[in-house]
């Protein structure tokens, strides 16, 4: 068989396979994914739209071990080098990093999926896309619980 990808929310792969020479497309339904809840998007997938990334709800529950979990991935992968250690972007740089504590000044949206959106695709023209250097879609998550964890508590 040749190459997958998966494409959407739904579930949908699209295989590559020789048929008489020729490429065609098979389709695959994969219902038991969607039948759990668990969403998946590949780290090759193509960024996720603003509605996609809506529906996105995280499988990893917002504990403290992954809270923790995404504390160490965020000072891994420099995030603190933008949005300093404690989140709130007041080091001097050249971008203009978001507040993270302050979730009122957010440009790209709030939602669980959104942050996971926006730290896997990127953020506008300041913020790069993560998701090859966080490779797994677990570690996004405990990033997206850390980020979500410096909001105030209301």
């Amino acid at each position: 068989m040749g190459q997958s990808r998966r494409i959407g929310l739904r579930g949908i792969r699209f295989r590559k396979a020789a048929l008489f020479g020729a490429p065609c497309a098979a389709i695959v339904l994969l219902v038991a994914s969607d039948a759990i809840g668990v969403q998946q998007v590949p780290a090759d997938a193509p960024p996720l739209t603003m509605d996609a990334a809506k529906a996105l709800k995280s499988p990893v529950p917002s504990t403290s071990e992954s809270i923790g979990r995404g504390r160490r991935l965020y000072q891994t992968h420099a995030c603190a080098n933008c949005h300093g250690t404690d989140g709130k972007a007041l080091i001097e740089i050249v971008a203009n990093a978001t507040d993270l504590t302050d979730p009122s000044v957010w440009k790209n949206g709030t939602s669980e999926g959104l942050i996971f959106r926006s730290i896997r695709d990127g953020a506008g023209l300041a913020m790069p896309p993560f998701k090859t250097e966080v490779t797994a879609q677990e570690d996004l998550w405990h990033l997206v619980n850390f980020v979500r964890s410096l909001w105030p508590k209301s």
